[in-house]
């Protein structure tokens, strides 16, 4: 998957999490919470963005940090909207594999570059 790609598919899980919050209830805890899962969704595509355009491998692996961090953010968001009664289990599983497997790519391409960059 190259970086084109990989940018669709975390501005596509910040719109699908819009998209969700939109079915909580009109309640001033669900208001909070979404607002988090939003800020914390939409922060992934936007720092891994600045991730491509890192300067160094330092930067990148700072900045691949923070989308790791706000991905993380994002699944424990997710899973307390759905622990607290906002959204059922059956409406965010396949946005909480989609997190998973973003992280999974992330940690990856951290390890990668902290293995490059140490190398060097």
């Amino acid at each position: 998957m190259n970086s084109e790609q990989l940018k669709q598919r975390v501005k596509k899980i910040a719109l699908d999490i819009i998209k969700i919050v939109e079915e909580f209830p009109k309640t001033k805890i669900a208001d909070i919470i979404a607002r988090q899962l939003v800020r914390s969704a939409s922060s992934v595509g936007a720092n891994y963005r600045a991730a491509c355009r890192a300067r160094s491998s330092a930067d990148f692996i700072s900045k691949i940090g923070i989308v790791i961090e706000e991905a993380d953010e994002s699944e424990y968001w997710l899973e307390l909207a759905e622990e607290s009664g906002l959204i059922t289990k059956d409406k965010i599983k396949d946005l909480i594999k989609e997190v998973n497997e973003l992280l999974a790519i992330f940690v990856a391409s951290s390890k990668t570059a902290k293995t490059h960059q140490s190398s060097i």
